[in-house]
Formats: structure tokens, C-alpha cells, sequence
């Protein structure tokens, strides 16, 4: 029945676009489609993706793969060469379209349709591979119908393992529109003409304007309402049911509202009442949810003290209070503008990243650090802080002698603060995670107070000595020991520079941290000549030519762009993280562990080294056959950015463990042996 009203509905649609069709210059169509390809020398064995961008004129609508109560879904016949394979069509999250009672699921605005294309092994580079494909849709307004067909051409060539797509960022936006996988099963019931879905969906996470887009065609009613509600950790979606009454499945997509949605496939079974209703929900959001991210973003930056790359400049700037004395005018100056340094720079980083995300690019806290120029400056900076603390030369910002009891102090906390900001965003500890998760979905002004409640957090030590005598009259008294003290802290800051060496050689390859290593080596040199020289009027005039030679650096060190792979190192046996390899072992009933890491997170690497690679841990997983995937998020990867925010969470740590048939449990950002093993067993 519904392939015949689908029939007659195309029939009717030329019947009615005949004269519409005159409406529209000779050879135009209502929606332009060009044919796009990621990647336009995809190597042998690879899968690159295309795109058919569809531009549809003002008024103009088209499609879903399931158009709803009228319209025709597209469909793309293709000539390819030998051995070449296309997927099916993949959409983007629909709209909803009434006209005259009918319920349409169509897209209003440019959008794209995106195909996964496999090209086989074997052939060499250079080789060209000529596509065509013919692409049959209709496109409507609300009075008129006209099929469109388009006769589309992409030409590739064979290349090498390894480029780099040209349009990633082209892509990414497009990937970000399609609706992610659910990752746990959902159910649905019919009982009494009414049809009821449960979705299982984080409590932490918010939903706005959710709603259920059938891809099955008769399981509801597609113009009847449907209600939302929450009960716990399950979304409940009711409406009235559809024609089919004997469903051994349900495909769709629950859109979440600003064109976000998950696929998901639902089976038979029991669908708990519903709960509080989504609108009612969504009111008292606000208030509750906005104070919990900002405690978890203070009580996280507060913990970041701790890291030790911050923790010699927290020490160095509190003593340095302690030489200020009475002077509580100065102290508080002080460590006001270390607060302002560091909120500034959280405020600075969350709003890029709120501003890329926005754009389309999938990406989390710390994103900057997925970018080995950014490690590179963090190493030099790092480098020059170590030989100041070392006492190589004096940097007058840092240095803790008078000139910190001067008005100079303030300009020197507020770029300290800054710097300990900065250098600490490798770090998600506990707290961190969910508050940071939460700031990705709350309003823009909302998740900014969030960013900067982590700046605070980070400079709340300093604040409290600076406005509390008592707290600086514990402080030891300034003395000779406090050079030595400097020297000792210098150690902690050469060991960051090392494991930033280390994580530039991972982002970069041997030839980006041997560039990285002769930089340090050049700056160093330059410090050393201005320390030898220290006190005369151009001592700092030598350190020109290093610095020079450091930027260019900078600019023009490589980025290795090899897929990120499993460690090695670790006992567990695991594989690279991929939704689809995810699906796979779930639908085969096999418990799995899945973990996001990066070179550059310090909770990462301790959790790895006390939990991760225990023996205990590696036979207890193996006793219980759980299957371990690793995420690297060490360089930026759209589809690991995408199912952290899917989460509640915009970095890393996260582990996840999924028993055979439920939901998944997420587990703390700190872990410990007995916590993994009581976990899967």
C-alpha cells in the first residue's frame, strides 16, 4: 500500500509539475546538485566519501528517505569502474513540513546527501576512476511538485596512502549534520492504537526540540503529535501508531533539536511509563543544571593545581606574596590579576571552541593542543620557563625578587595566571569532565560562565592567599632557601618539556621533533647568551635571532597524518575505536571497554600506567572475553569529537563499558585496578 500511494504520489507529482516545470528556466532544476568528492586521489583500498550537495531554490524542499504523508524519497543510480562500490544514500536530520493536514519530513535549506565509496585494492596510483551517477528526487513547494532528475560527473585519480583530504573541513560540516549512532538499543510497544518508544539517552544530557523520525515505513501515525517525556536515563516518545502492526523492528531518528539527532533501531519490549514531560523539563534546566557545570568547573580547576606543570608557578607566585608582606593592597592587586589572567584565558579558549563547534568542526577542550604547532610553542615556553626557574637569566614577570612587590607585579600575575591556564588544559580531571560536557549544550553566555568558573577554580588558591593575611603569615619567610626552592621547581617544568617533546615527535614524526628539538636547543642558546649578559642595556638584543629562528619553526613544522592506532604498549589486546566496529561486537553479545585517550592528557597517561596496563586488569578482561577499543584523540579526529559530545563530554578521559544487551555504564575519570575488574566482572 504505501509503494502504491508512492506511485501515485510521483504520478500526481508530474501531473502537477508539468506546469510548474515552465516556471523554471529552460535546463535549471528547483534543487542544484553538484557531486563532491573529500578526497580526489583516494589511495587504493580506501573508502572516500562523496557528497551530492543540494542547493534548493527559495520556496523549494526536498526529501528525507522517508518523505513522510506525501513526496518521493531520491534515489542515485550509478556507472562506475570495475571494482568501484557505492553505499547507499546517508541523510542529514530532517524538518518537519505540514501542508494541509499532511506531515512531510523534508530539508528547507541547502543540505547534502553523503555516499561512502570503496576503492578496491591492487590499482596503482594514477589511475583514473571516472564516476557518474544519475540522481532522481522531487522537488516541491507548498502548492507544487516537479521531478527533477541530475546527470552528475566526478572524475578521480588512484593516489597514495596517507594524503591529506582537501576538503576535511567541507566534510566535517557535513558529517556533523547526519545523525549519530545511538550506541545502545532502543525499545517500542503498540498497545491500544498508540505507539511508544524508549531511548536510552544520559540524564546529563539535554534535549531540546525532540522528535521521532520513522525511517519504517507504517510504524505511526506521521501527522498525528507526539509527546516527550524523560524518566531517568530513557527518553519516551508517544504518538499513534501506524498501519503496521506486526514489526519486528523500528528504524528512525530522534532529532534533539539544532539539527542534531541519533539512528537508532528499536525492538519489541517493554517502554516504562512516562515521566516528566520534556517542555516542563527543559524549563527547570536552566537553573540546577548551570550551577552543578559551574561547581564541577571550579572544584576542576582547582584540582588542576595539582598538575605539575602549574603547580611551580602556583608556588613560585604564593611566596611571592609572602615577600609583599603587610601590604594588602598589593597582595589583593595581585592576585586579582592572576585571576584575570587565567578566567581570561579559559574565557579565550571556550569561546574558540564553542566558535568551532558552531561552525561545524567537531572538537573538545584541550583542541588546541591536537595541533603540533601549538605543542611546539608550549615547548619553547615551557623551556624558557624551566632555565628561568633554573636561574640561567632573569625574566623580570617571573622572577620573584622586588620587582613583584612593585606595581610591575600585577602585569606579571596576570600573564602567569594566563601561562598556568594555558599549560594546564591537557588536564581533565574529575569534575572537569561532565561541567566542561554540559557547557557544550548549554546557552553560549551560560557555557562561557562555565569556561570561566574554571578559571576561577584555578586561581582560587592564589586569591585566597592574596585576601586572607593569615593564610600568607603561614607561608615560610622569605630567605636564601627560596633560590633553592626555584631550582628545585625547575625540574618538574623540564619533565613537561620533555613529555612535550615526546607528544610533538607523536603529532609530528621523528623529522617535526628533531625541527622541535634544534628550536629548543637555539632558544636556549639565546637565554644563555642574555643570562650571561644580564644588567647591560641591550642584553636582550642577541636573543633576536633565536627567537626569530623559533617561530619559523613554529610555522613550518610537519604534522604527521597516519591514522592514530591502538597502543602497543598496553597488556589489554585492543583495536582502534570505530562506531561501526562497536556495533559489530555489540551485535554479536560481547561485553566491550572503550577508552579516549591522547598523548597530550596527563589523566590519560596516569590512568593508562596505574589501571590500564596492570596484569590483573589485562586477565580479568581476558577471563570475560570484554573486547577493548581505543580512541586516540591525541590529533583531531571529527568522528571521536562527535561521539565524546554524543556523551556529554567535549574531551578526554572517557571509558565506557558496555555489558551485552544494556546501556552503557561510563566510568570515573580516575581509575583504579579493582574499579575495572569489579566492572566487567
Amino acid at each position: 500500500m504505501r509503494s502504491l500511494g508512492l506511485m501515485l504520489a510521483a504520478w500526481v507529482a508530474v501531473l502537477i509539475g508539468s506546469g510548474a516545470a515552465a516556471q523554471l528556466p529552460a535546463g535549471e532544476n528547483a534543487i542544484a546538485v553538484r557531486l563532491v568528492a573529500e578526497d580526489s586521489t583516494p589511495a587504493a583500498g580506501e573508502t572516500v566519501t562523496l557528497a551530492f550537495v543540494m542547493t534548493p531554490k527559495e520556496g523549494w524542499h526536498g526529501y528525507w528517505q522517508n518523505p513522510g504523508d506525501a513526496g518521493v524519497p531520491p534515489s542515485a543510480e550509478w556507472t562506475l569502474p570495475q571494482g568501484v562500490t557505492a553505499g547507499p544514500l546517508q541523510f542529514p536530520v530532517p524538518e518537519r513540513l505540514t501542508i494541509a493536514g499532511l506531515m512531510n519530513y523534508v530539508y528547507e535549506g541547502p543540505y547534502a546527501q553523503l555516499v561512502e565509496l570503496d576503492v578496491p585494492e591492487g590499482l596503482t596510483p594514477g589511475t583514473p576512476l571516472p564516476l557518474r551517477a544519475r540522481l532522481d528526487y522531487l522537488a516541491c513547494t507548498d502548492e507544487i511538485c516537479v521531478p527533477q532528475r541530475a546527470n552528475v560527473a566526478l572524475d578521480l585519480t588512484v593516489g597514495e596512502a596517507g594524503g591529506v583530504p582537501e576538503r576535511r573541513a567541507e566534510f566535517d560540516a557535513y558529517r556533523e549534520a547526519l545523525p549519530r549512532p545511538l550506541g545502545s538499543e532502543a525499545r517500542f510497544e503498540r498497545a491500544d492504537g498508540r505507539f511508544r518508544l524508549a531511548v536510552p539517552i544520559p540524564a546529563s544530557m539535554e534535549v531540546g526540540d525532540a522528535y521521532f523520525y520513522p525511517a519504517t515505513e507504517g510504524a505511526v501515525d506521521y501527522a498525528a503529535p507526539q509527546s516527550v517525556s524523560r524518566s531517568g536515563d530513557t527518553l519516551i516518545v508517544e504518538t499513534a501508531a501506524g498501519r503496521e502492526d506486526a514489526l519486528g523492528a523500528v528504524e528512525g531518528v530522534l532529532a534533539l533539536g539544532g539539527g542534531q539527532g541519533l539512528a537508532l533501531t528499536a525492538t519489541p519490549g517493554t517502554v516504562p511509563p512516562a515521566g516528566v514531560a520534556l517542555d516542563a523539563e527543559a524549563q527547570s534546566f536552566g537553573g540546577g543544571a548551570l550551577l552543578a557545570a559551574l561547581a564541577g568547573a571550579l572544584i576542576g580547576g582547582l584540582l588542576l593545581n595539582i598538575m605539575p606543570c602549574v603547580f611551580p608557578i602556583l608556588s613560585l607566585k604564593a611566596l611571592s606574596l609572602a615577600k609583599i608582606g603587610g601590604d594588602e593592597r598589593a597582595a589583593r592587586h595581585e592576585a586579582l590579576a592572576y585571576a584575570a589572567g587565567a578566567v581570561l584565558t579559559c574565557l579565550l579558549l571556550g569561546g574558540a571552541l564553542l566558535g568551532l563547534r558552531a561552525g561545524g568542526a567537531a572538537v573538545g577542550w584541550a583542541f588546541q593542543l591536537q595541533d603540533p604547532r601549538v605543542i611546539l610553542f608550549l615547548l619553547l615556553l615551557v623551556t624558557g620557563i624551566s632555565l628561568n626557574l633554573a636561574g640561567l637569566f632573569e625574566l623580570p614577570s617571573l622572577a620573584i625578587g622586588n620587582r613583584l612587590a612593585k606595581s610591575g607585579g600585577n602585569a606579571g600575575a596576570f600573564w602567569t595566571g594566563a601561562l598556568a591556564a594555558f599549560v594546564a588544559t591537557p588536564c581533565t580531571g574529575p569534575f572537569m569532565g561532565a561541567a566542561l560536557g554540559a557547557a557544550l549544550v548549554l546557552p553560549t553566555l551560560a557555557a562561557l560562565a562555565v569556561f570561566a568558573g574554571l578559571g576561577l577554580g584555578l586561581a582560587l588558591p592564589f586569591i585566597l592567599i592574596g585576601f586572607i593575611p593569615a593564610l600568607r603569615r603561614k607561608l615560610p619567610k622569605p630567605g636564601p632557601w627560596m633560590g633553592h626552592l626555584r631550582r628545585i621547581l625547575s625540574l618538574p617544568m623540564f619533565l613537561t618539556a620533555l613529555g612535550l617533546a615526546w607528544i610533538l615527535g607523536r603529532q609530528s614524526g621523528v623529522d617535526g621533533m628533531a625541527l622541535g628539538l634544534a628550536a629548543t636547543l637555539v632558544l636556549g642558546l639565546g637565554l644563555w647568551w642574555v643570562g650571561r649578559r644580564q644588567g647591560g642595556g641591550r642584553a636582550w638584543l642577541p636573543l633576536a635571532p633565536a627567537a626569530a629562528a623559533a617561530l619559523a619553526a613554529v610555522i613550518f613544522v610537519p604534522s604527521a597524518h597516519a591514522p592514530a592506532v591502538a597502543r602497543a604498549e598496553t597488556t589489554l589486546e585492543a583495536e582502534p575505536f570505530s562506531e561501526a566496529r562497536l556495533e559489530a561486537l555489540r551485535a554479536g553479545d560481547q561485553p566491550v571497554f572503550v577508552y579516549f585517550t591522547a598523548d597530550w592528557c596527563v589523566t590519560c597517561k596516569v590512568n593508562e600506567k596505574v589501571a590500564l596496563e596492570r596484569q590483573e586488569v589485562a586477565e580479568a578482561f581476558e577471563a570475560r572475553d570484554v573486547a577493548v577499543l581505543v580512541g586516540d584523540w591525541t590529533r583531531n579526529d571529527p568522528a571521536i569529537g562527535r561521539f565524546l559530545a554524543k556523551h556529554g563530554r567535549s574531551g578526554v578521559p572517557l571509558y565506557l563499558y558496555y555489558a551485552p544487551g544494556e546501556a552503557p555504564e561510563m566510568l570515573p575519570q580516575i581509575l583504579t585496578p579493582d574499579r575495572l575488574i569489579e566492572t566487567v566482572g
